[in-house]
């Protein structure tokens, strides 16, 4: 079964939309286009980063249902891929079934995912899968009542948001208005509703990449997986990760069967990243990204095929490697000023370690706790490699100019 990719810029050419232009967008565009695709970029600003190397860039309101509908009319796309949560994402279900484009992984699991309601049902209620306890509330009322019954300390996040963006840990009924408020704020999608989970006690959490791609010979999908990822987050938002992450076999086992099981129900190819809490031997489901996820910067240190590469092969229909070469680790880069046109220095410092690197994303404008760039690093172990892609991040300073 031969796939066949044409010339871009050209009338041969295989069209990819990207809808939504990050740091994550941006290294699946160059991942792409490494392998001839042609790329077209949107995102509610002007030169986001995935933009600064499509072919073609486009600035809209995706969360509105006929801009994105005469996007999608104007560019013509085989494939088309959401990257972030603020999509008018009936409108994706629309154009799958229509068959006018394949939306990646596909138009369910997009629709579900963009969702932590969608997705918590599918896994609790369909799949059985093992989650935290949890509500759903969409009243403040209801939402007092939900955190009562859930119990204290819980966690609080909008139903459509990413990055941390209003989650809160509850620790005590006089804290519930105030965290009603900051998920009022934080969604992408000002739905109203929130969900309200009891917290585990756990060891460790993981990123778990999980891939499914076509079997060369025989085009059946097949689901390969990475390393365990270990991550450290703040608020929600991932500040440091490494890989592999260690971890009982049976625990392992557990994630694989999981993330398999919730992936199969999405349907499609690419890569998926299954978030996972972990005690011991036990594992319950968190979230899944039907996409590269933050936490696999690390992949460009690690693996033969980062998550970027493995993703826009699985889409392409084309064979994947999940092996990774090294103990790795990332650290985030923060802006940590509110201001446009920043400026980066320190980078030779920070690159003086050969096993080490960055990426800066050149987003064009910074908040304090806006993800700038990344360093990593690799190292014998997960505790060096964590110590050196710390020290690699803290050597670029961030300067107003």
């Amino acid at each position: 079964m031969s796939v066949t990719i044409g010339t871009p810029l050209q009338s041969s050419a295989f069209k990819v939309l990207l809808l939504g232009s990050g740091e994550l967008g941006k290294e699946v565009v160059i991942s792409l286009q490494r392998l001839g695709v042609e790329v077209h970029a949107a995102d509610r600003y002007d030169h986001a980063p995935a933009m600064q190397v499509a072919h073609y860039s486009y600035t809209l309101n995706m969360a509105d249902a006929e801009e994105l509908k005469q996007l999608i009319q104007q560019v013509k796309p085989h494939l088309i891929i959401p990257e972030i949560e603020a999509i008018a994402t009936q409108v994706l279900v629309d154009i799958e079934q229509q068959n006018i484009a394949t939306v990646i992984p596909s138009a369910k699991a997009v629709n579900l995912t963009m969702n932590r309601e969608g997705i918590r049902r599918l896994a609790a209620e369909e799949l059985g899968l093992p989650t935290s306890a949890y509500r759903f509330a969409d009243t403040l009322e209801s939402f007092r009542a939900a955190c009562d019954d859930i119990g204290y300390p819980n966690f609080v996040k909008p139903v459509m948001s990413s990055s941390g963006k209003g989650q809160s840990r509850v620790k005590s009924f006089d804290e519930v208005d105030a965290a009603w408020e900051y998920a009022q704020t934080g969604g992408r999608v000002n739905q109203g509703t929130v969900i309200v989970e009891a917290q585990i006690d756990f060891d460790f959490e993981i990123t778990l990449l999980t891939v499914r791609a076509k079997n060369a010979e025989t085009g059946e999908i097949e689901t390969q997986y990475c390393d365990p990822i270990g991550h450290r987050q703040d608020s929600g938002d991932y500040v440091e990760s490494w890989q592999p992450q260690a971890m009982t076999q049976a625990a392992l086992e557990e994630s694989k069967r999981i993330a398999n099981k919730v992936t199969i129900a999405l349907g499609g190819c690419g890569i998926f990243g299954v978030e996972l809490f972990i005690k011991g031997d036990q594992v319950w489901f968190s979230e899944v990204s039907p996409r590269p996820h933050d936490t696999g910067l690390v992949t460009l240190a690690s693996q033969f095929q980062s998550e970027f590469e493995l993703h826009a092969r699985a889409i392409l229909g084309l064979p994947v490697n999940t092996t990774r070469h090294s103990v790795a680790a990332s650290a985030v880069i923060y802006a940590g000023v509110d201001d446009h046109n920043l400026s980066f220095s320190g980078l030779n410092l920070a690159l003086a370690n050969p096993n080490t690197d960055l990426r800066l994303f050149g987003k064009p404008e910074g908040f304090k706790r806006r993800r700038m760039g990344v360093a990593t690093a690799r190292a014998e172990t997960t505790d060096q490699a964590r110590e050196l892609a710390l020290h690699t991040a803290t050597q670029v300073s961030v300067q107003q100019n």
